[in-house]
């Protein structure tokens, strides 16, 4: 067996798409590598800087005595696990996005392979954009509907796919990222919210992960910016990237929450999350609803990098957010021009297939609103010669 495996993983590496983990030091928004050299971190999903505030974690520290310091809820949420600080930090979640309610997963992975599975039976169909995030696609492997991809922001497909379909479906769940996590680029929200309109069948599924505390007036994502958030039936946030914490979260009516809290498998059949992680993320939330300025600065630096990239990339890769990829096609020239930028100071690792389609290899550069215009700057003179 063990030439099995081996076989395998040297199919990988001759790919040029092996990976290794690398143990890593953080020091606010810089890495220090094993080899000691120190590069601004441009791989991380800190989008509003939060994990690397030292002033923020010293707020929250301060505030938080012993008998609130529980490290581990030892059950899920059915037996033992739901603590009260579940309730507040939902009660929180349906308030800031008027909403009848919201429900919290332990990771975002958990949120999408559940909740499909739960909602869809065999009668329906799942229509989701060929780009949409692993998870995703591992939700809608386990649910019973039946599933049609979507060319990649092709609304006059999806539309065409839905007018075929609806007739004989019992619900037909559009499925796609507000904010895609690979691209930089955005989803049409008011033309998916008028196809929804035309066909009662129709529930929209938007994942927010990547935008969640960077778009929308309070950070509540691109729904919110939109002012659609009354129209999307399930609502994903996560909490693992701008909210520098764990879990996630959806945002649905009364009776859609209490149909999870008894269908659900990964949320009836997992640990409850850590008590003391739920206080930092409700601390954090209440922290981000006024962190307008932060988001303004990203915005202005994001359009600095994806503005000079999208000319690079071509018509195919258009960003317009804090996430910026730089095309470079083959694995192996995605890892040459990732060194070339590490050689210059910045972290930012090369994504190769299966991550993403194969000849698409990039660098994805996070930006962060602890970066500076003149570091954008300096990391275009690299990648821009």
């Amino acid at each position: 067996m063990k030439s099995f495996f081996q076989n395998r993983l040297s199919a990988v590496a001759e790919k040029g798409n092996y990976r290794t983990l690398s143990t890593l030091r953080h020091t606010g928004n810089k890495i220090e590598t094993s080899d000691g050299q120190v590069l601004l971190n441009l791989s991380s999903n800190d989008y509003l800087g939060i994990a690397s505030d030292f002033s923020l974690r010293e707020t929250f520290l301060s505030g938080l005595t012993a008998d609130r310091f529980l490290p581990g809820s030892s059950s899920s949420r059915l037996l033992t696990g739901n603590f009260d600080i579940y309730d507040r930090l939902e009660a929180r979640l349906a308030e800031l996005y008027k909403s009848e309610a919201a429900l919290v997963f332990s990771s975002g992975y958990h949120a999408n392979t559940g909740l499909l599975p739960a909602v869809t039976t065999r009668n329906s169909l799942i229509v989701a954009d060929k780009l949409v995030h692993a998870s995703l696609i591992d939700g809608i492997r386990l649910s019973p509907a039946r599933c049609i991809r979507y060319r990649h922001n092709d609304y006059d497909q999806l539309e065409e796919i839905v007018a075929k379909e609806h007739a004989r479906c019992d619900v037909i769940v559009i499925v796609t990222e507000s904010l895609f996590s690979m691209d930089g680029d955005e989803a049409d929200l008011i033309r998916l919210t008028a196809i929804k309109r035309r066909y009662p069948q129709v529930l929209l599924y938007i994942d927010e992960a990547h935008a969640v505390g960077v778009r929308g007036a309070q950070g509540l994502g691109c729904c919110e910016e939109a002012g659609l958030l009354p129209e999307i039936d399930f609502l994903i946030g996560t909490f693992g990237k701008a909210f520098a914490s764990t879990g996630a979260y959806v945002i649905c009516t009364q009776t859609v929450r209490e149909y999870l809290v008894n269908t659900m498998r990964t949320l009836i059949f997992t640990t409850a999350l850590p008590p003391v992680n739920l206080e930092w993320t409700l601390f954090v939330l209440n922290k981000i609803v006024t962190m307008t300025d932060r988001r303004a600065h990203l915005q202005r630096i994001s359009r600095m990098l994806y503005e000079p990239l999208n000319r690079l990339n071509g018509e195919s890769f258009r960003s317009s957010s804090h996430i910026v990829p730089c095309i470079a096609g083959a694995s192996e020239r995605a890892t040459r021009l990732a060194k070339e930028v590490q050689k210059a100071g910045f972290y930012v690792l090369p994504i190769r297939p299966p991550t993403v389609p194969e000849g698409t290899a990039r660098l994805r550069i996070s930006l962060t609103a602890d970066c500076t215009a003149d570091d954008v700057e300096k990391l275009l003179s690299v990648i821009v010669k």
